[in-house]
């Protein structure tokens, strides 16, 4: 059932620079929906294993348009990380950190970071780095490690903290994605229910939670570093009105221009008060969802020092514990072992004292690899082994066809022959979880609530 757009916001855009009125309200009559994907060059090499018919997204160099709209849940690569699906709007944010020239390995933070679709971006580009993804929101936090750990990467930490709560982490980071909690009138061809959501009040709800986020988040910023605003609306007391907002907080900030191809469409404007640009997605001018984007840098001097903290005790993990694991997985010389309760977790040595900071000061969710866990002399591969690049050197594997891939993410019982002891059950070549494979039985140790509960249509 569609719903008509509310008038006051339509009313509210007449004077927004790129607002066409006739076509703005045509193509949210229109059945026409765009679903694109976003692929994971560490795993998938070929946009063709998908199986899909794609057009490239012009803005970023792995997302892709789909002809129609599959079933996603049937196609095991996406269980196993191997694409994301993904607006394309958003994916804009990679021709954003292309054109900015941040380096690699810069220290990044994905502050309202569920379901986890700009933060798999960020650990692919920053692949040298590290991205601290954020949700404060619990039930959504636990939505972003799944996606997290299906996209495989080790450069990321999963915290669960509201934004004021980083009040401590002054000037640690290079790079602060924001895509403000908004009140989502880019999303109404996607979802109908939104635009009976949608009110003035709720524009100025949103408007002054995104002001008392940018407040706390601010100082977090490092001199030199990117604050990258964004938010799937159209209300300008939610997009340049921001932009206005941000200069003002911090004098030091300066508005970044983005350049753009003429036939991509997109819409550049300037704030009413220190003409900050900011980059408006129509969807009646691109294929794509509303969205807007504005990009600032910190001009200012830096007063911060290095933090240097003592190990803990309790997460040290002993020289015994160290050989199992390398007994059992062939991890990077420069890999830092440490343990949360009973699990072992992996991440590149040169960010554990960055790590060590955060732990001191933020609720941790996830850090990088999770190994394990040792039993006496046995090891224990957890699941996020399994999905993570490190699966690569693992020499047990058994391939098997779509059939059997579904039913082993599914839980159901399935034929296959493997080699004595742990195999990584693998579509593709793309790892799906772990067997034990045991003299009279095969055990499936993928997450039992990960599985696929959904029924195949016939």
């Amino acid at each position: 059932m569609a719903y008509t757009l509310p008038y006051n916001l339509v009313d509210s855009l007449q004077n927004v620079k790129g607002f066409d009125k006739a076509a703005f309200e045509a193509i949210h009559t229109s059945t026409e929906r765009v679903t694109s994907i976003r692929v994971n060059p560490d795993k998938l090499q070929n946009v063709k294993s998908t199986g899909y018919e794609t057009i490239s997204i012009p803005w970023c160099d792995d997302g892709y348009y789909l002809n129609d709209r599959p079933v996603f849940t049937f196609n095991p690569l996406i269980h196993a990380g191997g694409f994301y699906v993904q607006e394309a709007s958003s994916m804009f944010l990679w021709h954003i950190l292309k054109s900015i020239g941040i380096d690699s390995n810069a220290k990044v933070l994905d502050l309202c970071a569920a379901p986890g679709g700009k933060s798999t971006m960020l650990s692919t580009f920053f692949k040298d780095g590290i991205v601290v993804c954020n949700e404060v929101i619990q039930s959504r936090a636990a939505i972003l490690v799944e996606n997290i750990v299906k996209w495989g990467n080790d450069n990321t930490i999963v915290t669960n903290n509201d934004p004021r709560q980083f009040s401590e982490c002054i000037e640690l980071f290079d790079v602060i994605v924001l895509d403000a909690p908004c009140s989502g009138s880019g999303m109404f061809r996607k979802d109908n229910n939104a635009i009976l959501e949608w009110s003035e009040e709720s524009v100025l709800h949103c408007s002054l939670r995104q002001q008392r986020i940018l407040t706390d988040i601010l100082p977090c910023l490092k001199p030199g570093g990117f604050i990258i605003y964004s938010t799937c609306s159209y209300s300008k007391a939610e997009d340049e009105e921001i932009a206005d907002y941000v200069i003002q907080q911090n004098s030091k900030l300066s508005t970044i221009q983005i350049p753009l191809e003429d036939n991509w469409n997109i819409v550049e404007s300037c704030s009413d008060n220190y003409n900050a640009y900011g980059y408006r997605f129509f969807p009646d001018k691109l294929k794509g969802e509303g969205f807007f984007v504005a990009v600032f840098q910190n001009e200012g001097n830096s007063f911060s020092f290095d933090f240097v903290l003592k190990e803990d005790k309790k997460v040290i993990v002993s020289s015994s514990e160290k050989e199992i694991v390398n007994n059992f997985i062939l991890c990077p010389s420069d890999y830092e072992f440490f343990k949360n309760r009973d699990s072992i977790l992996g991440l590149p040595g040169k960010h554990i004292n960055f790590i060590r900071l955060l732990i001191s000061k933020l609720y941790i969710k996830r850090v990088g690899i999770e190994l394990g866990i040792i039993k006496g002399k046995d090891f224990i591969p957890s699941h996020h082994l399994a999905m993570s690049n490190l699966a690569k050197s693992y020499s047990q594997k058994v391939t098997v066809d779509e059939e059997t891939a579904l039913n082993f993410l599914r839980k159901n019982d399935f034929n296959i022959t493997a080699d004595k002891g742990w195999n990584i059950v693998q579509y593709k070549n793309l790892p799906l979880g772990w067997i034990k494979a045991l003299p009279n039985r095969i055990n499936n140790y993928y997450p039992s609530e990960w599985r696929i509960l959904k029924q195949q249509p016939q």
